[in-house]
């Protein structure tokens, strides 16, 4: 895409993005569709009402009406629109959808559903990777698009192959799912089978909620909790063909996995939730949002990684259509962040200097806005804010914009923005956006947010470096693979809580704390100390432990607990040396370590460990969880207020 288009693209999304959500997710997108017995349609706008903390900039309806007519609406404002839109409209059969721009700039014609003939709708989350190649296909056979997103490439095809040969919709749809690329969550409907859709899942998240004489799909069975507790996920490759009075679940093989009036013959375990769509903002049991959210983790880093990987291949479109592009012309990579989010960014600059070469300058947002930055050409600035709305890092952003402009396009710079929030500041000057799915964070210390940075980060370590050819296929599949296993880790790490909570009574009674880390483990032991100045307000320092002898050594005495992180990596005997320079001082330390680092336990010197084999992806994301648990149940002990501490707020909006 020409660079006056990118313009006009983010022109477009400052005069057309004003929702005010909370959070969202990598794609942005919500889906919900029914087939019911009764009128379906206050169903749906209910469902995309649960679903609006996703963010979107469009919404939309397609009913199946009782003379078996489709009728579809679509706003680019709320849901609330919606609702006023569709008075009078009634069907037993229908899909909705909220949608964030990915292909095709937010104007209602790219609005999901997508209607082809009058006769097929669909709504679909994710990127068709080779959604241009499809659409000349599919121009060749005559089709007329309407939009210009990667989405009408599919409905498209459905629609040709059915006209073709003659084919049911359950049929059209197996034979146009080999020929997509990419990452989908997708269901599409049939004016003239009213009494049935399908859907399907690859790479992007789908449940079935079940009902009595009524069947339902969702991007979040958070959506359908009001109607139905009771839910199925699909998995990968699946297609599910729904009912009012069945579902029937296929693997890719066409070979049934599940059937909602045989369960016992099931490959699925239904799920019953008690919980309702308030669940997201309550404390479910846990005595703090911190606490909460600390445990969250896991889920939160899966459905991050939802969508953005497939077949063990990363999709560097879920940065954006036009990252591959970007990534293969940039040399240098300027992070600009503050508090947590500049430690996430550090663990970046080790990942991409040692493993794809590519320097990193990782700078706070309020020195870089306060001095005259020399920056070189083809940079990619990256943006990293939980709230997406913290003042330093938008104003360095105005100034990347000013200089932009005074080059005149002889330097090639691109921002690209990683934020949970999708209609914020930093959204709407990036070029490029990436969205994590950390979900609602209440409390003000980072926790989610920040490992979910951590995955956004090491997926755009490996975009980078598959767009500029400097990983192996081999190399990325391993990185792929090693991601997957990370929620699993980190909830290994979650289940050493109770020997956490031993150590947090020591450190409770404490006036100051030393972290140590070495590599990618310091900015782990930066954020560490912040999380426990943060909440318990015990003053606490990290330093790269090959700078203890340099002046960090003068605090060591046996009331100042020095906390380490010890993983086992190519740093582990220079570690060692650094922790025999603590103890010879009469320091107490206190290491969580890999098993297969081995430290020696000595009365001075107390250990955890959280794992084995941590790969150094994973390692980062997997050290930071017991830093977490320790400065959670440190302030719980002291009795602070831990969810909201003093002086601070969740998104610093002002300098």
């Amino acid at each position: 895409m020409p660079k006056e288009l990118l313009l006009k693209n983010k022109s477009f999304y400052v005069i057309l993005t004003n929702l005010t959500v909370i959070l969202t997710v990598i794609f942005m997108c919500g889906i919900v569709g029914a087939v019911s017995e009764r009128n379906i349609t206050p169903i749906l706008l209910a469902g995309l009402t649960r679903l609006e903390y996703r963010g979107y900039d469009s919404a939309g309806v397609a009913v199946i009406n009782k003379e078996q007519n489709l009728e579809c609406v679509k706003t680019l404002n709320k849901v609330k629109d919606l609702n006023e839109k569709v008075t009078g409209i009634e069907g037993n059969l229908g899909i909705a959808h909220t949608r964030w721009a990915t292909h095709g700039l937010p104007v209602e014609s790219n609005a999901h559903p997508h209607i082809v003939n009058n006769r097929l709708a669909l709504v679909h989350n994710g990127i068709v990777e080779n959604y241009s190649e499809l659409k000349q296909f599919c121009i060749n056979q005559g089709a007329i698009f309407s939009s210009d997103t990667d989405t009408e490439v599919i409905v498209q095809l459905i629609n040709i192959t059915m006209q073709k040969d003659n084919l049911t919709l359950y049929d059209a749809v197996r034979q146009t799912l080999p020929k997509l690329k990419g990452a989908y969550g997708m269901a599409v409907i049939d004016a003239e089978n009213p009494d049935e859709m399908i859907a399907v899942r690859q790479g992007s998240p789908l449940t079935i909620s079940l009902g009595f004489g009524e069947n339902f799909i969702s991007s979040d069975p958070m959506a359908l909790l009001f109607i139905s507790q009771q839910y199925v996920v699909l998995e990968e490759n699946d297609l599910a063909i729904l009912r009012k009075d069945s579902v029937v679940i296929e693997n890719s093989k066409g070979k049934v996995v599940f059937d909602s009036n045989d369960t016992q013959k099931s490959k699925y375990k239904i799920i019953t939730s008690t919980q309702d769509d308030a669940g997201v903002t309550s404390k479910g049991g846990y005595r703090h949002f911190m606490h909460k959210e600390i445990h969250e983790q896991p889920k939160a880093i899966a459905e991050t990684l939802e969508g953005c990987i497939s077949d063990n291949r990363l999709l560097v479109e879920c940065f954006g259509q036009e990252a591959a592009f970007i990534f293969s012309k940039i040399k240098r990579v300027q992070i600009i962040a503050c508090g947590t989010s500049y430690h996430s960014g550090m663990v970046f600059r080790y990942w991409c200097e040692d493993i794809i070469g590519i320097p990193v300058d990782v700078e706070v947002a309020s020195e870089f806005r306060y001095r005259n930055p020399a920056i070189e050409k083809d940079v990619l600035f990256v943006a990293i804010s939980q709230s997406g709305e913290t003042a330093d890092t938008a104003e360095a952003l105005k100034i990347v914009e000013k200089l932009k402009k005074q080059a005149e396009g002889k330097n090639h710079w691109s921002i690209l923005t990683i934020s949970n929030k999708a209609e914020s500041t930093l959204v709407r000057y990036a070029d490029l956006v990436f969205l994590t799915r950390a979900g609602f964070e209440v409390g003000v210390a980072s926790t989610k947010a920040f490992t979910t940075q951590l995955v956004a980060l090491s997926l755009l370590m490996i975009a980078l470096g598959k767009s500029q050819k400097r990983l192996s296929e081999t190399v990325e599949k391993r990185m792929i693979q090693g991601l997957r296993k990370v929620p699993k880790l980190v909830q290994s790490a979650l289940d050493q809580e109770e020997q956490i909570i031993e150590l947090s009574n020591i450190i409770a009674n404490s006036q100051s704390a030393l972290f140590l880390g070495r590599g990618t483990m310091y900015p782990i032991a930066l954020e560490g100390a912040l999380k426990l100045k943060e909440i318990s307000y015990i003053h606490a320092e990290a330093f790269p432990a090959g700078e203890l002898k340099h002046g960090p050594l003068a605090l060591v005495d046996e009331e100042t607990p020095v906390i380490v992180i010890a993983p086992n990596n190519d740093l582990l005997i220079k570690l060692k040396s650094n922790l025999e320079e603590v103890s010879s001082r009469g320091g107490k330390i206190y290491a969580f370590e890999d098993k297969n680092s081995k430290l020696t336990r000595t009365k001075s010197v107390n250990v955890i460990s959280v794992a084995e084999n941590v790969g150094r992806i994973s390692c980062p994301l997997l050290f930071t969880i017991p830093l977490q648990l320790l400065s959670y149940h440190v302030a719980r002990i002291k009795g602070t207020d831990i969810d909201q501490p003093r002086n601070l707020a969740k998104s610093v909006t002002v300098e």
